[in-house]
């Protein structure tokens, strides 16, 4: 992981319409600052949209030979729930080929592992006051076919070329927006 700006300022994405949708999703979010809440997108065929939206897709400009994915910001999610337990009760209808979900953390290195609480609120507060902590917004998204991308911006290198990014840089999260993804309301 590298937090050196590439010489064109722009990062290294794979070529693909979830890289590119993800990317996008993560520069749009920066645009509102830091500071806010969890955020979740359903992400849809842009060839698909323009087929049953077509004036909506020309007032956007979208491209139907793309191969793109178009991104649909959802409504806030409650603020009792955390991301978490909300996507616990999402699922998406069959237009919707892929999601994806924008989260602020704080991480610490793994070397505090071991003094971090076992209490949830107590852990909060350790982690929040901690001289080593690191704050990120990471955008974690996939697809029906089981396809993963992330990208992830540390608050302290706030720079959309400085956005990292990674197939499966979260995986418990990217388990539970599979999940909403999943045809079997069973799951």
């Amino acid at each position: 992981m590298s937090l050196t700006p590439p010489a064109d300022g722009v990062p290294e994405v794979p070529d693909t319409p979830l890289a590119r949708a993800l990317v996008e999703i993560e520069v749009h979010v920066a645009t509102s600052g830091w500071d806010q809440p969890a955020q979740l997108f359903a992400l849809v065929d842009t060839a698909d949209l323009i087929r049953r939206e077509p004036a909506l897709a020309s007032v956007m400009g979208l491209d139907p030979d793309s191969g793109a994915l178009t991104a649909v910001q959802q409504d806030q999610l409650p603020s009792e729930q955390s991301l978490e337990e909300a996507l616990e009760s999402i699922s998406w209808p069959a237009e919707v080929v892929g999601c994806a979900a924008v989260v602020e953390r704080v991480v610490l290195p793994p070397e505090v592992d071991a003094e971090i609480p076992d209490d949830p609120a107590a852990a909060a507060a350790f982690a929040a006051a901690h001289p080593a902590r690191q704050e990120l917004r990471l955008a974690a998204g996939t697809t029906r076919d089981g396809a993963t991308f992330c990208a992830m911006r540390f608050r302290s290198h706030d720079h959309d070329s400085l956005v990292v990014t990674g197939e499966d840089l979260v995986p418990g999260l990217l388990q539970r927006l599979q999940a909403t993804l999943d045809p079997d309301p069973g799951r």
